[in-house]
């Protein structure tokens, strides 16, 4: 299913029902005086969070809400049926803001639900108007309208692990590697142009969209996708073995990105993982770059996706860590 990350929606609560003007009619009362009834209140509108990061993208297809109208009022002072509420679902990690009045809502926790529009209150029926002097009233009020705004919601991944490094660093591969995946790749940059996400072992790796130097100022696919690695719990930083003697260089360009972002991402735990090591003529190349990384006093590792010896040591290094620390 696809990943959508932000939709806009345009959403109204329920308009109240109208108050009536209604009589009294009984065989021996002529004159039986006012019933009219009140009108039903609209409905509200909620947000409610739910555990599926999917979610958005089923409002792609319609991006209009409204919750139900109240009933108007009816004979024999009844009062008219309150209108139907509108539930929404959004992922957890969404942050839910009514643009026309600039208010926000974060929705942290799954069944978290929040009150975003208020529906009109019902009108008032003639009954309420009688009075000693007006015995018959023939008032009534409409109901109110119910409040109304365009809605923009964006979701920021609630994810375990996130992959991070320059694009073709082999991120969607490692996902489909170590998961069910099925992530599009390919020999070029940018072939992942939205997160993935999968499964392992109970905990959720994000596959986070190429970053290069000045993402946090919008370059590339820019900051748009930085925002989804604030809150994993654990980076994996990949770095591509082409890059040669240049790895350091390639690590340092992305950890700068990070500090430059802020939001604390800097700070996250984090692994460096040197990716295509096959490309390397010997063993020793390898020991030389693990060496020229491990400046940085971060745990180093390396894997080829095509030695599955690599591949599985990798696995449980990183079931283990998990398991472990999470």
């Amino acid at each position: 299913m696809r990943f959508v990350d932000e939709i806009k929606l345009n959403i109204k609560a329920g308009d109240g029902g109208d108050g009536v003007v209604r009589w009294r009619r009984e065989k021996f009362i002529p004159r039986g005086g006012p019933a009219g009834g009140d009108g039903g209140k609209g409905g509200d509108v909620f947000i409610v969070g739910v555990r599926n990061p999917f979610l958005l993208s089923k409002y792609k297809v319609e991006d209009e809400y409204k919750a139900g109208d109240g009933d108007s009022g009816k004979e024999r002072k009844k009062h008219g049926k309150d209108g139907k509420d509108l539930i929404l679902e959004v992922p957890v990690g969404s942050v839910v803001t009514n643009t026309d009045m600039d208010l926000s809502w974060s929705v942290e926790e799954e069944g978290q639900k929040i009150l975003i529009l208020h529906g009109g209150q019902g009108g008032l029926g003639n009954d309420h108007f009688k009075s000693g002097a007006n015995t018959t009233p023939k008032e009534s009020t409409p109901g109110k309208k119910g409040e109304h705004g365009n809605f923009h919601v964006e979701v920021t991944l609630l994810a375990d692990v996130g992959l991070i490094g320059y694009p073709n660093a082999g991120k969607s591969s490692l996902l489909n590697a170590l998961t069910n995946a099925r992530a599009k790749t390919a020999e070029y940059a940018f072939t992942t142009l939205e997160p993935n996400l999968a499964d392992f072992y109970g905990f959720i790796i994000a596959d986070i969209p190429g970053l290069i130097e000045g993402a946090s100022e919008g370059k590339g696919l820019g900051s748009k996708f930085l925002r989804h690695i604030k809150r994993t719990k654990l980076l994996i930083h990949l770095v591509s073995c082409e890059n040669g003697i240049k790895i350091n260089k390639a690590y340092e360009e992305i950890r700068n990105e990070l500090e430059s972002f802020g939001h604390g991402l800097s700070d996250k735990e984090e692994i460096i993982l040197l990716t295509k090591t096959d490309v390397l003529p010997d063993k020793d190349s390898l020991e030389k770059l693990e060496k020229s990384i491990s400046k940085y006093k971060k745990p180093v590792y390396s894997i080829s996706l095509f030695d599955d010896k690599s591949v599985k040591d990798f696995m449980d290094i990183l079931a283990k860590k998990l398991k472990g620390s999470i």
